[in-house]
């Protein structure tokens, strides 16, 4: 009888001894799925990474005092998903935070400023026999928003003979340690550089300064007709300064005896040219296109071309 069982029992061993070796040798070659393998080896990577932020989480926690160790389902979560965020920028190479922008190209600079506006009123004195000579005596410039720029007193070049101090409001102790006027046209110039000038008869002012300014970045309110035609004037008629600002801002200035004051008269052009601002600068940019469009060719100004001197010898001595 023992025999007989020992038997039986080493039959039954060789049976499961050869079933074993047939699902290793099955498994061997059925083919690898290496994306289950990935992610089940990213799953418990991230699983790890998360119990192990959890467990951190709890030894700080249970070592402050007066704190619950249990932890929130929340943050659990959260770092769950900052797992799962930070394990697909180390995949991809892209970085949440950097990431490229929905249109697949960087947008142009749409945040560049426009070209700076600035208000600029001069005062002149008189020099030379009877004052005829006209010379700088005071020099203001505003920014867009009323801010003064620059605002000094100004030394001419010539000694003064006329202060004309009625029109210009400048005394003989105003120009007590003035700025001497070329250092104050640097100064000026270094500022008007790149930037629309607004004024009032402003030509005055930048030949006082000897300064030259390009016409497209002058905005002189004393010739405009939208100006002219918003206060109800003829079309042809230059309306002052005083006019204007008395007509359509309801202001009074250059009144009193203490003459006028330029940053004053400065402020008022400013406020003009807000006016009619938008209007002024979409004729002037209309105007701009026309001159860049290109022109129909004139056939009478190639009229010349016709003459025997333009044409080739042999055609000429045919003729003849």
């Amino acid at each position: 009888m023992m025999l007989h069982t020992m038997e039986k029992a080493r039959a039954r061993n060789k049976c499961q001894h050869k079933i074993v070796i047939t699902n290793v040798k099955r498994k061997r070659t059925e083919p690898l799925d290496t994306n289950k393998l990935v992610k089940k080896t990213k799953w418990s990577d991230i699983k790890q990474e998360s119990q192990s932020s959890v467990n951190s989480e709890n030894n700080t926690d249970a070592s402050k005092p007066g704190l619950s160790v249990s932890v929130p389902k929340v943050s659990e979560h959260t770092s769950l998903v900052t797992a799962l965020r930070d394990r697909w920028e180390v995949d991809s190479g892209f970085s949440s935070e950097a990431s490229p922008p929905a249109s697949g190209r960087s947008s142009p600079c749409l945040s560049s400023c426009s070209i700076t506006v600035v208000a600029l009123d001069c005062e002149m004195v008189g020099t030379g026999p009877g004052g005829r000579c006209s010379e700088l005596a005071r020099c203001s410039i505003l920014d867009y928003h009323g801010n003064v720029l620059y605002d000094k007193y100004v030394q001419p070049c010539q000694p003064v003979t006329d202060y004309r101090t009625p029109w210009s409001g400048i005394r003989r102790h105003h120009l007590h340690n003035a700025t001497p006027f070329v250092q104050a046209r640097e100064e000026i110039l270094s500022i008007l550089e790149g930037k629309v000038v607004v004024g009032h008869s402003i030509y005055n002012d930048f030949e006082a300064l000897d300064i030259p300014h390009p016409c497209h970045m002058v905005r002189d309110t004393g010739t405009t007709r939208l100006l002219s035609r918003l206060a109800g004037f003829p079309r042809k008629r230059c309306p002052s300064l005083k006019i204007l600002a008395n007509k359509l801002l309801n202001r009074k200035i250059q009144v009193g005896k203490r003459g006028h004051c330029s940053v004053e008269d400065a402020q008022a052009a400013l406020d003009l040219y807000k006016l009619v601002e938008g209007e002024w600068e979409q004729e002037l940019q209309n105007k701009l296109r026309d001159d860049d469009a290109p022109h129909e060719p004139s056939f009478a100004a190639s009229n010349h071309y016709m003459q025997d001197e333009y044409w080739p010898d042999d055609v000429t001595a045919d003729s003849q």
